[in-house]
């Protein structure tokens, strides 16, 4: 690794975008030099196994309402979380406790490992729980993601208030119909988190990531009723986020194409879903391919892997490898190589999300999906979990159906992960002859999610990496939707 103290002290570095880099490489250094000690200590103290994850990292927010600053926050913080084991000596099994703190000092640190000891000493003792094959262990250097942008952390309260304010009042100005907003937010982060274990994994990285949020507000003519509408940019590269113009132009172009929103009658109908609200489908379909919901018999896919559950227009990648992109990682959460995987191709079920105790709970490998939260937990989860696009283009999707429901937005949360069954609000556009034709809102979407999946029959080419679970506009030829 290079010396950040030489990187601070190098007078060819002179923009503040390389201090902040140098800076956060020290801030590398530092966390990894945290982490070594921790393991060291408590391995001394009795403990078989120790896992220590340490993050630090600082965020900006501001909110601008109406022109005016609302609210401006910005914090750092650091903070350190333990998974530790110790072999029960009756059963052979290990007990595992999990311990965080956000006291980094001498006396902080020693007080957090002796809370660890003693917790593990009253843990139940598990026979799945343990730390991964050492085999399995990655080993840097790793592919370089660009997960941090240095400029990020260049912007400072002044600059995110004049990037919220240009955007609102884009959107203001945009048309007299715009009467009223609830503000406009721009964000930053940027951190670091590094991951010592005993078993013999060590490893780092920095991630940075920068949003603006617009949402205007529009009266609706000869009615009380307003409308509100919203656009948004994130990335992780500063100079990759879109113009603060832009952003509130489409936001309040979204905001007024939702006047004169009704019901539609109650029908069977085809129902299009655009990238944001096609994003939630494919959240719901995560959460019942982690290895804790199968094992646990909380997913209706238990004991699908092998099937089919999807149409063959799905195929779904669980890519960590991605650059840039929101989900990606050179490592999991337990030091396994990050790897892209196919977990739905073509409507078949290749394999679920697994960690090291998921995967022992179900007799199975690990597959490098683990996670591990603040306070050293671990658990299986999605890195960027993408729908493939097809070769049809987003708006020929809408083209191509004569009568349906196109969805913009999604409300309330009804969704039975055991059974599949899935019900929500939803609002957007009537499609008529492939065109839309009107806004429609209130109204609800229903039907299984097996089913759902496996009525997709167009998925178009519009993918938008702002998220880590992303779906570009795909179609579902026959929902239930109640309306009026």
């Amino acid at each position: 690794m290079v010396d950040p103290d030489t990187l601070l002290d190098d007078p060819a570095i002179t923009t503040a975008a390389g201090t902040a880099h140098a800076r956060a490489d020290r801030d590398l250094a530092t966390l990894l030099a945290i982490a070594d000690d921790v393991v060291a200590r408590v391995r001394k103290r009795g403990a078989d196994v120790a896992e220590v994850v340490v993050r630090s990292g600082s965020e900006l927010s501001a909110r601008v309402r109406l022109g005016e600053p609302e609210l401006v926050e910005e914090a750092g913080h650091r903070a350190l979380g333990m998974r530790l084991m110790k072999r029960d000596g009756s059963s052979g099994a290990l007990r595992v406790a999990l311990t965080s703190t956000s006291d980094t000092t001498d006396e902080g640190i020693e007080n957090f490992l002796q809370d660890a000891l003693e917790l593990v000493d009253l843990a139940q003792p598990d026979p799945f729980a343990g730390p991964p094959d050492a085999s399995l262990l990655t080993r840097g250097p790793w592919a370089e993601l660009d997960l941090h942008d240095p400029a990020c952390a260049t912007v400072d309260a002044a600059e995110a208030v004049r990037r919220a304010r240009e955007a609102e009042e884009a959107a203001r100005s945009f048309d007299p119909r715009i009467t009223n907003s609830e503000g406009a937010t721009f964000a930053r982060t940027q951190g670091a988190v590094v991951l010592v274990t005993s078993g013999g994994f060590r490893g780092g990285y920095r991630g940075s990531y920068a949003s603006l949020v617009v949402t205007p507000v529009a009266d609706e003519v000869g009615t009380e009723k307003k409308r509100r509408g919203y656009h948004w940019s994130a990335k992780r590269t500063l100079a990759l986020l879109d113009d603060p113009k832009a952003v509130g132009r489409e936001a309040a172009r979204r905001t007024l194409r939702k006047l004169g929103a009704k019901k539609v009658p109650t029908q069977e109908c085809p129902v299009v879903f655009d990238p944001d609200a096609g994003r939630s489908i494919l959240g719901l379909l995560a959460g019942c391919l982690s290895g804790g919901a199968i094992y646990r018999k909380s997913s209706y896919l238990v004991d699908r892997e092998g099937t089919k559950v999807a149409s063959e227009l799905v195929t779904i990648d669980d890519d960590p490898t991605l650059a840039g992109a929101p989900g990606s990682r050179p490592f999991d959460g337990e030091g396994l190589a990050s790897r892209k995987q196919s977990i739905v191709d073509a409507g078949s079920l290749r394999t679920y999300l697994l960690d090291s105790y998921s995967a022992r709970k179900l007799g199975k490998a690990p597959t490098g999906s683990a996670s591990r939260g603040g306070s050293g937990g671990v658990g299986p989860s999605t890195s960027n979990f993408v729908l493939r696009p097809g070769s049809t283009k987003a708006a020929d999707v809408v083209k191509q159906t004569k009568r349906g429901l196109y969805v913009t937005e999604m409300m309330g949360f009804g969704f039975n992960a055991v059974t599949g069954d899935f019900s929500r609000g939803a609002s957007g556009f009537w499609i008529e002859d492939g065109e839309l034709a009107f806004p429609v809102s209130e109204v609800t979407i229903s039907l299984n999610l097996d089913q759902l999946l496996a009525r997709i029959d167009l998925v178009g080419d519009d993918l938008d990496l702002r998220t880590s679970i992303a779906a570009p506009t795909f179609r579902v030829s026959a929902m239930t939707l109640a309306g009026g």
